[in-house]
C-alpha cells in the first residue's frame, strides 16, 4: 500500500514506446509527488517492467501492477500512477511528453507539449504555472 501525503508538484501524460508498453494503453499518467511526501506503508514493492539505468520501476510482487517510478537523477520526486488513488483531478495530465512517439489518434487538452522531454530550464516555469493553475 502506498501513501501521498503531499499533494502532486505537476502531472503528465508520457507517449514514449516504453509508458505504452508498461501501461498496455497509448500513454501513461504520472502525478510527480515530492518524496518527502511519499512512502510504501505495507508490502513490499520490486522493480519491474522496462528497466534501464535512469529509472527504476516500481510493481505490486503480487499483480505486477505498474505503481511508481523514481527517476536517477532526481531524488526529490516520485513519480506515481495517479489512477491509484482517488483523486480525480491527479490523473489530468498538466503536461504531456514524448509525443513523438504519441498514437496518431490520441489528442489530450494539456496545457504544454513536448515532443522529447521539457528541457530542465524549463521546469520551474512548468511547476509554477502548475501551482497556479484553476
Amino acid at each position: 500500500m502506498l501513501e501521498v501525503a503531499k499533494a502532486p508538484i505537476m502531472t503528465a501524460a508520457c507517449h514514449c514506446r516504453g509508458c505504452q508498453k508498461m501501461s498496455a494503453s497509448a500513454f501513461s499518467l504520472t502525478a510527480m509527488v515530492p518524496a518527502e511526501g511519499f512512502r510504501v506503508v505495507s508490502g513490499d514493492v520490486v522493480k519491474g517492467g522496462i528497466q534501464g539505468p535512469e529509472l527504476d520501476h516500481y510493481v505490486c510482487p503480487f499483480c505486477k501492477t505498474w505503481m511508481f517510478t523514481r527517476i536517477t537523477g532526481f531524488d526529490a520526486v516520485v513519480n506515481v500512477r495517479p489512477t491509484l488513488f482517488e483523486v480525480a483531478e491527479w490523473t489530468v495530465p498538466f503536461i504531456e511528453t514524448m509525443t513523438s512517439a504519441r498514437l496518431p489518434w490520441v489528442r489530450i487538452p494539456v496545457q504544454h507539449s513536448f515532443e522529447g522531454m521539457p528541457d530542465p530550464a524549463q521546469f520551474p516555469a512548468l511547476l509554477a504555472a502548475y501551482a497556479t493553475r484553476v
